[in-house]
């Protein structure tokens, strides 16, 4: 019995150490697997912004050369300030950052306040309300826009900022973006504060919202970048080059003279610029609001 216990023993060791070897190995290959494929993901998305770039400092005349080449026989810099003076496109940044932060405000205001009634205020078919008011999600803004120009004309709004921000300032995804992110935070700090004497609207200003700060970051970027790109709607509802946003003003760069691509593309650079700028400042509460906002699925 002793011997078979020696004999066996020795052999085993070997094994043990061959399974921990690689579990080891396993252990180390699956950040580094992560790592590649997430790099080859990040230059899958970073290559039409690389293009865009390359693009745009190339002359006019090398935009479309054959064979096609990523850089241009010069840096033409210029690219950026002929952009910027071919169209008033000063004119058109602004008119997107007024359409923009105005939008973002409102729906924050109005998220907020929705998503707090939803989340803790008890009242007669909250529920069912809520339901239908998320189903209104899944209305295209294609079927919505003739319906919306018919009202904004009988308004006057036409060609107006509050044409450009308030029809699409009241939005079913910041409330439930909000909501869940509520439903998430204590009753015992409210019960506390109201003990204190405080108010609903001192309950959501003081507690509430300063707890919500990460989700309400969410909301704002998403917001904002929504307000920055829309196309259809401007299209649909401006009609003068002074209240026209970014996205009507790069596409004058296509006219009967032909399309300014090294232009455009120069434009198009310049236009990140306001969400770059957004999303850096707004980083740390950004990706701690995507970890514990609703998207989630809390």
């Amino acid at each position: 019995m002793t011997t078979d216990v020696g004999v066996s023993r020795p052999a085993s060791v070997p094994a043990a150490a061959s399974a921990h070897h690689r579990r080891h190995r396993r252990v180390h290959l699956g950040p580094i697997i992560s790592q590649v494929l997430l790099t080859v993901v990040l230059l899958f998305f970073l290559a039409p912004f690389l293009w865009a770039l390359l693009t745009a400092l190339k002359p006019a005349d090398e935009v479309f050369s054959t064979p096609p080449k990523a850089i241009g026989s010069e840096i033409a810099w210029h690219n950026f300030a002929d952009a910027w003076n071919f169209l008033p496109f000063g004119r058109f940044m602004v008119n997107g950052l007024v359409v923009s932060v105005l939008g973002t405000l409102v729906v924050i205001v109005s998220s907020t306040l929705a998503a707090y009634a939803f989340a803790r205020l008890r009242f007669r078919g909250r529920e069912r309300i809520f339901v239908v008011y998320l189903s209104t999600l899944m209305i295209p803004q294609e079927v919505l826009v003739v319906p919306m120009f018919i009202l904004m004309q009988q308004l006057g709004w036409v060609n107006s900022y509050a044409a450009l921000v308030l029809p699409w300032a009241f939005t079913a995804f910041g409330t439930f973006l909000l909501r869940q992110f509520f439903l998430g935070i204590p009753r015992e700090l409210e019960e506390a504060a109201m003990v204190d004497g405080a108010g609903r609207i001192r309950v959501l200003l003081q507690v509430i919202v300063p707890t919500a700060k990460p989700a309400i970051a969410v909301l704002s970027v998403f917001t904002f970048i929504n307000y920055w790109n829309s196309f259809l709607w401007p299209l649909i509802i401006v009609n003068t080059a002074e209240m026209a946003t970014v996205p009507l003003g790069l596409n004058m760069f296509r006219g009967q003279q032909g399309n300014q691509w090294h232009l455009m593309m120069a434009a198009s650079i310049i236009s990140m610029v306001p969400s770059a700028v957004m999303l850096l400042l707004l980083q740390r509460h950004l990706v701690r609001g995507i970890a514990l906002s609703g998207l989630g699925g809390r």
